[in-house]
C-alpha cells in the first residue's frame, strides 16, 4: 500500500477511484474481518445455533462485500473476477475467525456449567 491514508479515506468515500485494485481487494478482506467478529458476537448473544446461523453468515457476509463492491463503490464485479471470486476474498480467515468469536461469546453466555 503505497498511501494507506488515502485507502481509509476511498473505503468510506461513495463512488472512490480505485486504480490499484490490490487496494480494494484489501479494504474487501479487512472488512469481511470486521463483519465476522461483529456478527460472531451477535450470533453469539442472540443464541443463533446450528447450521442455520452459519447458513446465514456466509449468505450476509457475501452478499454485503459484493454489495458494497458494486453500489457503494460502483465498480464492475467483472474486473475483481466476477461474483464467485470476490465472495472467496478473504473468506476462510474469516469464516474462521466468526467460528472462534461465535463459539466463545455464545459458550460464555447460554452454556450451564
Amino acid at each position: 500500500m503505497k498511501n494507506p491514508q488515502g485507502v481509509y479515506e476511498r473505503a468510506f468515500t461513495r463512488n472512490s477511484p480505485w486504480p490499484d485494485k490490490e487496494e480494494l481487494l484489501d479494504v474487501v478482506y479487512w472488512s469481511r474481518q470486521i463483519l465476522a467478529i461483529i456478527i460472531g458476537v451477535a450470533f453469539g448473544i442472540l443464541p443463533l445455533a446450528g447450521i442455520f446461523a452459519i447458513v446465514l453468515y456466509c449468505g450476509v457476509t457475501t452478499l454485503a462485500m459484493n454489495v458494497y463492491v458494486s453500489e457503494f463503490q460502483k465498480q464492475d464485479l467483472e474486473e475483481y473476477g466476477g461474483f464467485f471470486e470476490l465472495a472467496k476474498e478473504g473468506f476462510m480467515s474469516a469464516f474462521a475467525s466468526f467460528l472462534v468469536v461465535w463459539i466463545i461469546v455464545y459458550s460464555s453466555m447460554h452454556a450451564s456449567l
